[in-house]
């Protein structure tokens, strides 16, 4: 990529906002200059701000949307809500998984989000034998952030058990288990197959689909300090299993037998107690919220004002992707602590502050530290993301700055976004994907033939 200039009309620098600032571009992608109060540069009118990390994504859901909203004969839950997910993740194939997770990602990047921690447990053939090449639904991923210009943080999952304790998978999962060798073996063929911005880390799927030592084995056998990922206490029926089983609650499991850190990041923990709170916290991992889906699964509410308050990080995701916005997964997450806690602006850093640009803020750092990518600020040596919003959407009218922040927030949503910049080229033009064509048709294709 060439190096260029782009002058800014308004944006949000880590010192606060800021008009006509030129931000100048190597060849990487990577910001090599900030100058403010500058009239160089090709200019980008509108309101600018740092793209977003979402930091979990399970790319094969995008293919449910609207799709788990019927009611079943009994009472719905995250269990029956898991069985359908079953039957859908066991017809993919590589070819459906590349198409689907292009389409997840551009729309990604439309929303504001530039970079995307895959979440991938759909690893084997229908028949849960594995592919020639151990990785190749993993490596269709990379293929579709490429297409799509968006990047990753590739998570593989070490899923080898269907319960606590070891217990045995059933065939719903069939699709998703490896032992600890065979885990390996695909981390190894997408090491070496890492390239441009992408990144790699672990995700043992959750205390219920992996044991102590088989987890014990996979972060000896990989490199220290990257991130790993895991779902914990998305459910009451977890916490309730994890107790019959070990005498602990699963973050409190979690904190004890593992030595989690700032590289860790903590998927949903939405049931904890007040001393779970405090040690998750103090910990330094990451809180990796999925408001809109904990929302549309009945998950419960994560205690978001206790946790902040003991200086806890989070950032967010779109996980099954029955909505992919930034800006929703944000509102929902303030909204659920108005509801819980019978107040306002529960999230904002201090009297007169702006709870939009609070939590967008505490987001992009969770985000960049979870993912461990280069972005979340724009300054000297981070990565060239940014989303512009259009000033001229009616929700943004007469707002600037903070005020435009908390009406894409909390009013306009995705459609303020008007265009996106990944790693310095742009992606998105007046809300429309440079690829989105082939993407979308490649996604309609995989459709009709599934239907």
């Amino acid at each position: 990529m060439e190096q260029r200039k782009l002058r800014f009309d308004s944006v949000l620098l880590p010192t606060g906002w800021a008009r006509d600032v030129c931000v100048s571009i190597d060849e990487g992608g990577l910001i090599s200059n900030i100058q403010t109060s500058s009239k160089d540069g090709e200019r980008i009118s509108g309101i600018t701000v740092p793209g977003m990390a979402n930091l979990h994504s399970h790319a094969h859901q995008r293919l449910m949307q609207g799709l788990a909203e019927r009611a079943g004969p009994g009472a719905d839950s995250f269990w029956t809500w898991r069985e359908v997910m079953y039957g859908f993740a066991l017809k993919l194939s590589p070819e459906d998984l590349e198409a689907v997770a292009a389409q997840a990602y551009a729309e990604m990047l439309c929303s504001g989000f530039t970079s995307v921690g895959e979440f991938q447990y759909l690893h084997h053939q229908p028949g849960g034998s594995p592919y020639e090449n151990r990785a190749e639904m993993s490596l269709r991923c990379l293929a579709a952030a490429d297409s799509a210009g968006i990047a990753t943080t590739l998570l593989p999952v070490l899923y080898s058990h269907g319960g606590f304790g070891g217990a045995a998978p059933n065939q719903g999962q069939r699709r998703f288990i490896n032992d600890v060798d065979g885990f390996l073996d695909i981390y190894e063929i997408i090491n070496d197959a890492l390239h441009g911005h992408h990144q790699l880390g672990i995700a043992p799927h959750s205390l219920r689909a992996v044991t102590k030592t088989g987890l014990d084995a996979v972060l000896e056998s990989t490199p220290q300090g990257q991130p790993v990922h895991i779902h914990v206490a998305e459910q009451t029926k977890e916490v309730e299993d994890c107790l019959a089983w070990s005498k602990q609650r699963p973050v409190e499991y979690l904190l004890s037998h593992f030595n989690v850190n700032k590289n860790w990041c903590a998927i949903h923990a939405t049931h904890m107690l007040e001393h779970e709170v405090r040690v998750l916290a103090a910990s330094g991992a990451v809180a990796g919220l999925c408001p809109t889906t904990e929302a549309n699964l009945g998950d419960g509410i994560f205690p978001a004002i206790e946790f902040i308050n003991a200086g806890g990080k989070f950032g967010i995701g779109s996980d099954s992707h029955i909505t992919i916005s930034p800006a929703e997964d944000l509102r929902m997450l303030e909204y659920s602590q108005r509801l819980k806690h019978h107040t306002r602006n529960a999230l904002a850093d201090g009297a007169g502050l702006s709870t939009g640009r609070s939590i967008f803020e505490r987001a992009l750092k969770g985000g960049a530290q979870a993912l461990q990518q280069n972005m979340g600020a724009i300054e000297i040596g981070g990565r060239a993301d940014f989303v512009v919003l259009n000033d001229d959407h009616h929700a943004l009218l007469g707002r600037a700055e903070d005020a435009a922040l908390d009406a894409w927030i909390f009013s306009g949503g995705n459609a303020c976004v008007r265009d996106v910049y990944a790693g310095g080229k742009l992606q998105v033009k007046d809300g429309l994907h440079v690829n989105a064509t082939t993407i979308k048709n490649n996604f309609k294709k995989t459709i009709e033939r599934l239907a």
